[in-house]
């Protein structure tokens, strides 16, 4: 049986980023795969610290982290599995600190120092990403998100040889209960639970088809 991995670079464990890897992991176990929602925020961990280890010739940590923390057993797990999902909310047009230092962590230890940077990794592992974010789909390349956004899960397609990592971008998400309660006239409350109640499920659908789609990747 297969097994996919999914970790919420969210400090939030119950919001929409979560829901979303909940759904997509649905869809791996829909599949036939046994799944595992890894939430960051619970581990006490840091990024990389610079110590090359990684890199040392006959070293112990030769191609692996060489850190002891609570993200060790992860890594480890995700270089094993059959499927890894990455999803994190965009802070400042790009992933949240839990996130990069995951992202570090993880793929620094297998990116060998070689002109080509080829990888270390003991396998492929097929590799998709969600992004949530407030901004509305309209208005991704204003921002230069597809730019942005993109970098990660261009070393994630080197370092975990894949050939392309699919990624969903989930847009004009919805952040307060009440939006009455916060200082935010950027947002129109009406609009934000429109787009909740409208597009947010089809966003689930469509994390739900990517779960699938990693299990049944070659």
């Amino acid at each position: 049986m297969k097994k996919i991995i999914a970790i919420n670079g969210s400090p939030r464990k119950k919001g929409n980023t979560a829901e979303v890897l909940t759904h997509a992991l649905k869809g791996a176990q829909d599949a036939g795969a046994e799944t595992e929602l890894i939430h960051l925020a619970d581990l006490n961990f840091s990024g990389c610290k610079s110590c090359f280890a990684c890199k040392l010739k006959g070293g112990k940590s030769y191609g692996k982290c060489a850190l002891n923390d609570d993200l060790t057993p992860v890594l480890e797990k995700i270089l094993a599995c059959d499927g890894l999902l990455v999803g994190s909310p965009v802070y400042f047009g790009g992933e949240t600190g839990l996130c990069r230092n995951f992202i570090e962590r993880l793929f620094f230890p297998v990116l060998r120092y070689d002109p080509e940077y080829t990888s270390l990794a003991p396998k492929t592992v097929p590799l998709a990403f969600v992004y949530t974010m407030n901004v509305p789909k309209d208005r991704l390349a204003e921002f230069h998100y597809p730019e942005h956004l993109g970098v990660v899960p261009g070393f994630g397609a080197r370092l975990l040889k894949n050939s392309s990592p699919e990624v969903l971008y989930v847009c004009d998400t919805f952040q307060f209960d009440d939006y009455g309660k916060y200082d935010a006239p950027l947002f129109d409350a009406e609009h934000k639970k429109s787009v909740r109640a409208t597009r947010f499920p089809e966003d689930c659908r469509k994390a739900f088809e990517l779960g699938r789609k990693l299990v049944t990747a070659d």
